[in-house]
Parts: C-alpha cells; sequence; structure tokens
C-alpha cells in the first residue's frame, strides 16, 4: 500500500501544480482554495503516509490503514470537485457535497491518526 499511495501522491501533485499554473497563465484565482487542498491533502498528505507506511510496515497491514487509504481517495476527489463546481456557481448543492467529501475525508485521516497511535510502537525490524 506505500507504494501505491506514494504513486497516487505524485499523480495529485502533477495535478495540482498543473493546476496552479493554469491559474498563474491565465490569472484566474478564484479556485486556489482547490490548488491548495489538492497539493496539501493529496500530494503533501499522502506522501507523507506512503512514507510511514514504508518506514513501519506493519501499519499498513491493517484495517485502519484499508479503511483510511478508500475514504481518503474517494472523499477527497468529492470534496476537490464539488468545492471546484460550487466556486463557479454551477449549483448550490455542491457545497453539501464538498462538505461530505471533506467529513470522508477526516474520518479516513481519524483512522491514518488512531492507527499510528495504536500500532507505530510495534515496529518490525
Amino acid at each position: 500500500m506505500s507504494r501505491t499511495l506514494l504513486k497516487i501522491s505524485v499523480v495529485y501533485f502533477m495535478l495540482g501544480i498543473s493546476f496552479g499554473l493554469y491559474m498563474s497563465l491565465t490569472h484566474v484565482f478564484n479556485l486556489t482554495s482547490v490548488h491548495v487542498h489538492v497539493n496539501l491533502l493529496g500530494w503533501m498528505s499522502l506522501a507523507l503516509v506512503g512514507i510511514i507506511y514504508h518506514l513501519y510496515p506493519n501499519l499498513e497491514k491493517t484495517g485502519l490503514a484499508k479503511l483510511h487509504f478508500w475514504l481518503h481517495n474517494i472523499g477527497l476527489p468529492v470534496m476537490m470537485i464539488a468545492i471546484a463546481l460550487a466556486i463557479l456557481g454551477v449549483s448550490n448543492v455542491f457545497f453539501p457535497i464538498a462538505t461530505a467529501g471533506g467529513a470522508v475525508t477526516l474520518i479516513g485521516i481519524f483512522c491514518f491518526g488512531f492507527n499510528v497511535l495504536m500500532n507505530i510502537d510495534k515496529r518490525q525490524a
């Protein structure tokens, strides 16, 4: 799972930086929050989780790790797309969808946090 998370994080990195360059070229910055969240919750967070799982392989074998993986990777794209559509004025219905995606992501991140707090001392050499 650590390698998969690192690969996914790199995809988010490429998307986030490309999106930032697009905003710079067009001088349209109303979607800055999407750019920032893609880079922080996609690239940085998932890269760090992938590295932690690589360093502590017992952590990635838990049910909490699997739950985190799926919740984070479902919630984040839902949140990002919904925020973008809401900011662009497509419909106000996307604001609660963004909140739901954020809540799913948050629950996933809490799964990761609890996994680390409960299992980090069980490091395998």
